[in-house]
């Protein structure tokens, strides 16, 4: 999987972690979040690492050092315009894998399964997603009659049906690179956040004709992110398990 580039976002403020320490560097199971989710990309046999840095940058990257090159969010004004920052990674052939620095429990499993359903389904790009039972502030992947991808409503802006939908959107993906580069360049902020949407790019490939699929992860809890120190908690106990169940 040398042809793939992993773009690892990490330029979050966090402010609820109510730390002087960047987020993504706050430890679980003995490791900053970063630390799993790039071993992660890494164990997939990604070839390359690009770490989006902004908020206390400095601090990624005396952590990270030379295994990872770097991007600089300057300002932040969501995850389209922070994927648009790296769009030099995208002159070639091949793929962008894009992760979290703060969804610590992502396996390098789902990531080679998400890649194989790329290939084997001939696709432009593929959202992983997963089912869980509150769905709550996640975007829903919204199917077509035939099963199909067809969108993804966020939670603010769907209708009642939609928000029974218990399928959400983990916010990683895997593109074409370059077909990610041409549609980054029609984002557009027209929203009431007045942020640049990743999630826009898959409407706007849909809608030249290009294909998207969508990988459903089996345990939902790889997904996860923490915002603040009980979800960091949260995070630490079910890694913690993961982790006993390995060497039992």
């Amino acid at each position: 999987m040398e042809s793939i580039t992993a773009l690892i976002l990490a330029a979050g403020e966090g402010k609820r972690m109510k730390s002087d320490k960047a987020k993504v560097l706050h430890q679980v199971c003995g490791k900053p979040m970063i630390e799993w989710v790039y071993e992660a990309a890494r164990d997939a046999g990604v070839g390359k690492c690009v770490i989006i840095v902004g908020h206390k940058a400095e601090q990624v990257m005396e952590h990270m050092g030379d295994r990872a090159e770097y991007v600089m969010q300057e300002q932040r004004l969501g995850t389209g315009h922070a994927v648009q920052q790296a769009r030099s990674y995208m002159e070639d052939e091949g793929y962008i894998l894009i992760l979290y620095g703060d969804t610590p429990l992502i396996t390098s499993e789902t990531i080679k399964k998400a890649m194989d359903c790329m290939l084997d389904e001939k696709l432009d790009a593929v959202v992983i997603s997963a089912d869980v039972e509150d769905p709550s502030g996640y975007g829903r992947i919204v199917r077509n009659p035939d099963g199909s991808f067809k969108r993804i409503v966020e939670h603010r802006d769907a209708s009642p049906a939609e928000r029974e939908i218990k399928e959400i959107n983990s916010g990683m993906y895997i593109f074409k690179a370059r077909e990610l580069a041409d549609a980054l360049q029609f984002l557009k902020n027209d929203n009431d956040q007045g942020e640049y949407y990743l999630t826009d790019t898959l409407e706007i490939m849909l809608a030249r004709g290009l294909k998207v699929g969508v990988y459903k992860v089996q345990d939902s809890t790889e997904v996860l992110g923490a915002n603040d120190r009980a979800q960091l908690e949260m995070l630490e106990s079910i890694l913690a398990d993961r982790l006993q169940g390995c060497i039992e």
